[in-house]
């Protein structure tokens, strides 16, 4: 069987994408090794999204996927592990089958950056999260740490808020980085602390290897320990692009690199959303790309040979 297009990810780029796709009478599948949504999935409110006061990243993502499946986009639950570039024929390998299209859209988004300090990793889901949406509940009546100033961190700081007895903002830097709107959130809660300045040195344990608190150099270069009951971090994003690295694609931080058509530097193969090497990381802009990736990738199609 030779796709039309295969979407790796279906995320809010991925998923607009296969809409736009299907539409256009195109034979089209997406491809996702873990949940439809993307990383809005783990995201407790979401404000900004043209035609939505406010909802959760969850109803979001089943809004987007209930949108797909009702105009029968075909959805595949694997990994991409390679995409090898034939001319006109794309080959898109999982550990499971290889299928073939004609185009290729990258929508594989980002993970998060972990810190790689000491204790970090036999934490890592037993006391540390990436993911407030996730697991704040679990935090209910305690206290907890965030780690990271921008977006992110500060509106699940703010979620966290409304859980827990104590929020300590943790931040590398002089000032958050958060957008304005967000930090007035933030700073109306009662129990937040917010240390600026402040490099985490190591996650501190207690006698039976679970979380204690986390270690900080402050702004004064001094040493403390924070005691915590739960730590969320948010220190940056790491793109998915392990699948496509050897076509030369994407740049030193491994973000693709593509034109305002979302085309890379191989024709028929296109990147969409926050996996791109971009300015701004949002659902808006996400979905944005999705719809000018196919836009391009229609034109590419009525010359393919």
């Amino acid at each position: 069987m030779l796709y039309d297009v295969l979407i790796i990810g279906a995320g809010p780029a991925g998923m607009t994408a296969g809409i736009y796709a299907k539409r256009a009478n195109l034979k089209v599948a997406m491809i996702e090794k873990y949940v439809p949504g993307g990383q809005i999935v783990n995201t407790a409110e979401i404000e900004n999204y043209t035609g939505y006061q406010k909802l959760s990243g969850y109803e979001l993502a089943t809004n987007m996927l209930n949108h797909t499946e009702s105009i029968g986009v075909e959805l595949i639950y694997d990994e991409v592990t390679n995409v090898i570039d034939e001319g006109s024929i794309k080959k898109v390998v999982t550990p499971n089958q290889t299928l073939e299209t004609k185009v290729v859209i990258i929508t594989t988004g980002t993970v998060p950056r972990k810190l790689g300090v000491e204790n970090e990793e036999i934490l890592s889901s037993k006391g540390i999260s990436w993911c407030a949406i996730c697991d704040g509940p679990m935090y209910k009546g305690k206290e907890v740490i965030v780690i990271g100033g921008g977006n992110s961190g500060v509106e699940e700081a703010a979620y966290l808020a409304t859980l827990t007895t104590k929020v300590t903002v943790v931040q590398d830097m002089p000032q958050l980085t958060a957008d304005l709107k967000a930090q007035e959130i933030l700073k109306s809660k009662d129990n937040v602390e917010i240390k600026l300045n402040a490099k985490v040195n190591k996650f501190v344990v207690d006698e039976f290897n679970s979380l204690a608190g986390v270690e900080i150099t402050n702004a004064k270069g001094e040493i403390e320990v924070i005691k915590a009951d739960g730590v969320f971090e948010y220190v940056g994003l790491i793109p998915v692009t392990d699948m496509v690295k050897e076509l030369g694609i994407t740049n030193k931080f491994g973000y693709v690199e593509v034109n305002d058509k979302m085309e890379t530097n191989i024709k028929g193969i296109y990147s969409a959303g926050d996996v791109n090497a971009k300015q701004i990381r949002q659902v808006v802009t996400a979905t944005s790309d999705g719809a000018i990736a196919v836009q391009n990738a229609l034109k590419y199609l009525e010359t393919w040979e």
